[in-house]
């Protein structure tokens, strides 16, 4: 599991500049690079999609904990961001301007139903193409802790608890906005 506690993001609004690109020094050109390897430079650029796709997902489970989660952390399982972020990007390669036309909407289906935790456009300057709503569900196999069992139902309940502990398994709908035809594709995983 990952603790989410430790993340440090900006805000998520809106993606303009992506932590982590590649800088070349003054000696090689980025295009004779991509040109002299393309299938290599494809790689690493899905690669860094990928990771800053799952810095974003974690990054919105950490600012949700206190306000709209009421916990003190989330237990994410350890790589539930990665295979999000590969789904996302596998959905997203048949659309006209890619992942630029994305907006997410990230829910959590607790026990008590489904909270919405934010609401993010991957690229502000693309006119959306497609939504994806992604709903992660809470592990309702995990034991509660003992503190949280002790003070279940006593006038000395706590208002939060003190982790919440994320399932493996998630939920992507995706809705696409620019077809007269636009359906709604739908994978559980």
């Amino acid at each position: 599991m990952v603790a989410t506690s430790t993340l440090k993001t900006k805000n998520s609004e809106c993606i303009t500049e992506l932590p982590g690109q590649t800088r070349f020094g003054k000696d090689s050109d980025f295009w004779d690079a991509c040109l002299a390897e393309p299938q290599r430079s494809a790689d690493l650029c899905e690669e860094r999609t990928c990771r800053q796709l799952a810095q974003m997902f974690e990054g919105v489970l950490s600012r949700a904990k206190r306000p709209t989660l009421h916990c003190s952390s989330v237990l994410v399982p350890e790589r539930l961001t990665r295979r999000i972020a590969r789904q996302v990007l596998r959905l997203a390669s048949g659309e006209p301007c890619g992942l630029r036309g994305c907006v997410f909407y990230i829910h959590l289906e607790l026990d008590e139903g489904v909270k919405r935790l934010e609401r993010v456009t991957y690229d502000a300057a693309v006119v959306p193409t497609f939504e994806l709503t992604l709903v992660f569900k809470q592990d309702g196999a995990a034991w509660p802790s003992l503190r949280d069992f002790l003070f279940l139902g006593s006038c000395f309940a706590p208002k939060s608890r003190r982790v919440l502990r994320l399932s493996p398994g998630f939920r992507l709908i995706k809705k696409k906005l620019y077809s007269s035809s636009a359906g709604t594709e739908v994978e559980e995983c």
